[in-house]
């Protein structure tokens, strides 16, 4: 029984060994008809190209059809509709590429100097009064012009602060109105100022319309959407901020830092879920109740109960101190 086993498969191994001898056989002679046909046609003038030279060769893998930024994104957006996410991502940064070599005209510096025109306010337009502010600070200094012809940079006059769409201070059809504008030229050296952008749970840094090729100056913004030596990264300032320094000789001299009780402050709503949850969980590590204070609230949302944690009650407490 053992003998017809071992008979069996010295059998089996040979057929395998036969049939690869053949094929291997069968292509060789196969590969030298075909260079021995390649080689009479070339010294005849003639080339017959083989079947693969009509297929086009790719150096790398065809990628997906879905853009990298919805793949990116798409575990943070299950919350938007698919309207807003296709806002998303066919408005803000479109010029992701753009830098100031590529997307900035630096003929307009050169042959007037660094001057700032500000669009003149349209009427029934609204204006929060931190981008009044803004807007006042320009056109009251040195650098300000009142003719565009003369100007290197240009500000709207639109408020772009607050782009949350539940806010009060939201401009309505934004998009329709920037491309209006004459003097657009599709964002060329214009300077976009944003605070706010999307809507709690997810905060998409879509500004509702296509900044083209302007720079942005941007609270908040993430390291994936900022352009570096183009955008301008700004810290989240409130209403009440001033629009200018202290007095003269406030900051005494050889006081640098000043001397003041602390040294970091922060006060505002802890996400317990979504965007930005993660940073503002993990404030109270730094939090030492003496230089360094910083205040967070669970109370944000109708739902927040529902996601309170152990923390809440005595941050809430420590909050509204």
């Amino acid at each position: 029984m053992q003998a017809k086993k071992r008979y069996f498969i010295l059998l089996s191994a040979g057929s395998c060994l036969a049939l690869l001898f053949y094929f291997g056989g069968l292509q060789f002679r196969a590969s030298r008809s075909h260079s021995r046909r390649e080689e009479h046609s070339g010294r005849n003038g003639l080339h017959h190209p083989s079947p693969d030279h009509f297929w086009p060769r790719f150096p790398d893998a065809l990628r997906p059809f879905v853009p990298w930024d919805q793949l990116e994104n798409e575990d943070s957006n299950v919350h938007i509709s698919p309207r807003q996410k296709r806002d998303a991502n066919s408005s803000i940064y479109k010029g992701k590429k753009c830098r100031m070599e590529s997307c900035f005209d630096f003929t307009l510096c050169k042959k007037n100097g660094f001057k700032v025109y500000v669009y003149p306010q349209q009427k029934g337009e609204k204006i929060a009064e931190s981008y009044q502010n803004i807007l006042a600070a320009i056109e009251g200094s040195r650098f300000y012009t009142s003719d565009p012809s003369q100007a290197c940079l240009f500000v709207l006059s639109l408020d772009t602060l607050d782009r949350d769409q539940l806010s009060p201070q939201y401009v309505h059809n934004l998009r329709s109105k920037v491309q209006s504008l004459h003097l657009w030229n599709n964002g060329r050296n214009h300077l976009i100022f944003n605070l706010y952008s999307g809507t709690w749970p997810d905060y998409t840094e879509d500004v509702g319309f296509d900044i083209g090729q302007a720079m942005l100056a941007k609270a908040s913004i993430s390291t994936e959407n900022f352009r570096p030596n183009f955008d301008v990264s700004i810290p989240l300032f409130s209403k009440d901020h001033p629009r200018t320094g202290g007095e003269r000789g406030f900051l005494k001299f050889n006081t640098i830092p000043p001397l003041r009780k602390y040294m970091l402050v922060f006060k505002g709503k802890r996400y317990l879920t979504g965007i930005g949850s993660d940073t503002r969980n993990a404030l109270y590590h730094v939090h030492n109740g003496e230089d360094v204070v910083l205040l967070t609230t669970c109370k944000h949302g109708k739902d927040w109960q529902k996601h309170k944690d152990s923390r809440c009650d005595r941050d809430n407490t420590e909050y509204e101190k």
